[in-house]
């Protein structure tokens, strides 16, 4: 089992935590991560692009200029894609992206993304934090004491409103909670800081 210390908000070591194997001890498998971080990326597109095709586009209704003795190409309609304002060719439609990955794929990816956390050093424990009320000076300081680089991910195991409005200002700082977890957001900030409370949850899960 990976043992990792655990911090006071203070930055001073107050235990260690014993992590699970079967959520932050698995081999780190990097295909079903890339799958999971596609999959979080399609389901976030809009899908409400837009191009009009020939049969879209006003005009056309005559034949632009005659068949023969030009010297031109031949043409048809001044809806053809190769005059200026005419229709695009597979111009894209509004269409959905988002699709369903495996359960089994989705546990393993998120088992894989914390692991990674621990296996490179990136997670840090703290005992607990709570904050008497909304400030970002105050969470600065909480951050500097831990040692955190700028882009840190703050996992909290249920709702704190003073936690969250006071590192919501702090460049590349984002709290979440254990039911909102996600792999994409886990590999995307450099530091994985979660409290005590949360890792348990996070391990009943997963487990």
């Amino acid at each position: 089992m990976p043992k990792v210390d655990v911090l006071n908000v203070s930055g001073q070591q107050v235990g260690e935590i014993e992590l699970s194997d079967n959520v932050f001890g698995v081999k780190v498998n990097r295909h079903v991560l890339y799958e999971a971080v596609k999959n979080y990326l399609a389901n976030q597109r809009q899908g409400t692009q837009s191009a009009k095709t020939r049969s879209e586009v006003r005009g056309g209704g005559r034949k632009p200029y005659r068949q023969k003795g030009t010297g031109r190409a031949r043409q048809g309609s001044l809806r053809s894609p190769n005059f200026v304002g005419g229709g695009v060719v597979f111009a894209p439609k509004p269409r959905d992206y988002s699709y369903k990955l495996p359960k089994k794929v989705k546990r393993l990816a998120m088992k894989s993304a914390l692991s990674s956390k621990v296996e490179n050093g990136e997670i840090i424990v703290l005992e607990e934090l709570v904050m008497d009320a909304p400030k970002t000076k105050d969470m600065v300081n909480i951050l500097k004491n831990i040692n955190t680089v700028k882009k840190s991910l703050i996992v909290l195991g249920e709702k704190d409103e003073n936690v969250v409005k006071s590192a919501r200002n702090i460049p590349g700082v984002k709290t979440t909670f254990v039911n909102n977890l996600n792999v994409y957001e886990i590999l995307k900030y450099d530091t994985f800081v979660v409290t005590k409370d949360a890792a348990q949850k996070i391990e009943e899960v997963y487990v």
